[in-house]
Formats: structure tokens, sequence, C-alpha cells
């Protein structure tokens, strides 16, 4: 039953905020600004161009993001109302309206579109295809196990479209960050979706645990994880950095071990803590890490 008339304007878009748990942005735009960054390494231009570009590309990003977190609950509101953890979110429990959600998501793929217009030329052209991918995500879980990698690189890609934004053309190094985002993403998409291992094998719903079981598919995460850290150690040679750099690799290699030392296959009542704390210390950290060696690097500290 819907129960979302009657709310403001304001409270309407708090809610649904709160649907596409907005904070949670932080997981993939840290990378992006890392991609943003090493192009403004190797470039060369001043920081009077770098903070302009910066700024569209977060505006970009969390347009993006807010657009398909919100096209994702509008398509499964159905399935989340039938799951006993997903049933009181905002869509199947009636706090939001899907016409007020299909507003907002107009509303997002408009700033995104916006934004990507005022980087460059390219990224305008690029931007209906980024869309494209990061909806695409939410009908692939219907068909395929491998929705988790699906995932990964609607996330993988920001840093690539941050170089675009940057630079208006593509390095094929920075698809080392592409390549160890996706794996991130894919790997700890895994480890969440655990939780539903009972749901999705009922509902005929398609992922890496209800395929291979809950044991066996937090062993593909630790697989994906450590294919991370691989890609990371080839974009840092890349890149010739050293340093910080290694030292933020090292440590999201530490988060990372400690994030699968939460959860176990008979044990998964700290998945959140693994899912939403640790990877947004692993994102930010890693940034801060390779942004001062960056800012060393190009300062010839």
């Amino acid at each position: 039953m819907e129960r979302s008339t009657g709310r403001s304007f304001w409270q309407r878009v708090r809610l649904t905020l709160d649907m596409i748990k907005f904070e949670h942005s932080v997981f993939a735009l840290p990378f992006a600004l890392t991609g943003a960054l090493l192009a403004w390494r190797e470039t060369g231009f001043g920081t009077e161009g770098l903070w302009w570009r910066i700024g569209w590309i977060i505006v970009a990003m969390v347009g993006a993001r807010s657009a398909a977190m919100t096209f994702n609950r509008l398509l499964d509101s159905a399935i989340d109302g039938r799951n006993p953890r997903t049933r009181s979110r905002h869509l199947p429990a009636g706090l939001l309206s899907r016409s007020f959600a299909w507003g907002f998501l107009a509303v997002s793929s408009a700033v995104f579109l916006l934004a990507a217009k005022m980087l460059n030329p390219l990224c305008l052209l690029l931007s209906p295809v980024a869309l494209a991918v990061v909806f695409f995500y939410s009908f692939t879980k219907r068909f395929t196990a491998f929705s988790h990698v699906v995932l990964g690189f609607a996330l993988g890609i920001a840093p690539a479209a941050a170089w675009i934004a940057m630079t208006g053309s593509l390095d094929a190094r920075i698809l080392w960050l592409t390549a160890a985002v996706t794996f991130w993403t894919a790997g700890f998409d895994i480890i969440y979706s655990c939780q539903d291992y009972e749901f999705d094998r009922r509902e005929g719903l398609f992922s890496i645990p209800s395929r291979m079981g809950i044991s066996r598919a937090l062993w593909v995460a630790r697989l994906f994880h450590v294919s991370m850290l691989v890609c990371l150690a080839a974009l840092m040679a890349s890149f010739r950095l050293s340093g910080f750099s290694i030292a933020g690799v090292a440590i999201v290699a530490a988060l990372l071990l400690y994030e699968h030392r939460l959860v176990k296959a008979d044990d998964l009542s700290r998945v959140n803590a693994a899912f939403f704390t640790v990877n947004g210390y692993v994102s930010v950290l890693f940034f801060l890490f390779w942004a001062a060696d960056i800012f060393l690097s190009r300062s010839g500290a």
C-alpha cells in the first residue's frame, strides 16, 4: 500500500536519497578521482583547470550513480517486496511513489548528461553508452550468474571516464584501474549477495552464491580481490609510482583480508560491516594515498 501521499517534495527527495543510499557514492567516486589525478599528472595542465574538471566529474558521478540506483530500485521493486530482507525498502513499502522515483531518475540522468557536456565533446558522445551500461546491470540477475561482474564493470568504467573527462581521449594504462575496480566490486557484491542465497534459488534469480553455493562463492570473491591487487600493482608500474602508492595498495590488501575474515559460509551476521564499512575505507584510503603520491611526483618532490 502506498503511503507517500501527503509528504512534501523535500521529504520525498530525502526518502529517495535514503532509498538509493546516496552516501555510498563514496564507493566508486575516489577511484574516478584517482583516474582524474593520474590524467592530470600525465598531461601537465595547471591546477585551475584541474579543479574545474574535477567538480564536473563529481557531478557526473553522482548523477549517474543516482540514476542507476533509482532504476535498480524501480525495476526490482516487485522482487524486493517478496524478499524478507528487502520488503521494507521504500518502493515496496509504499514510502515513495513510482512516479516520483521515475521523475528523480529523469532529473539525475539529465544532470549526468549536463556534466558530460560541460566536460568535453567525447564525454557527451559517450554519456548515453555509460547510462546504458549502468542501467543494464539491473537486468542481469534475471539471466546470468555473472551479474556481479557486470556491476563491477559499471563502477569500473568510472576511472576511464574520468580520464576521458580530463584529456578528451583514452590511455590504455588507465584500464588497469578499470579492471581493479571491476574485480573489487564483483568480489564484495558476491559477499553481499550471499544473504539472498535461499531467496535467489527459490525465485530463480542468478548469482554466484545461488549457482555455486555460499562456500565456493566466497572463494570466488577472494580470487576476485586478489585479482584486484594484481591489477593495482600493474597500474602502479604503468605510471611509475611508488612510495605512498605502495602503502595505499598494502592498506587495501589488509582491509580486504579483514573483510574476508568477517564473513564465513556458516556465519553471515557481519556482512553489512564487510560490505559497507570496510569497502568505504578501501576506496577513500586508496585515493588519499595515491593522491598524495601523484601530487608529490607532479611537484618533483
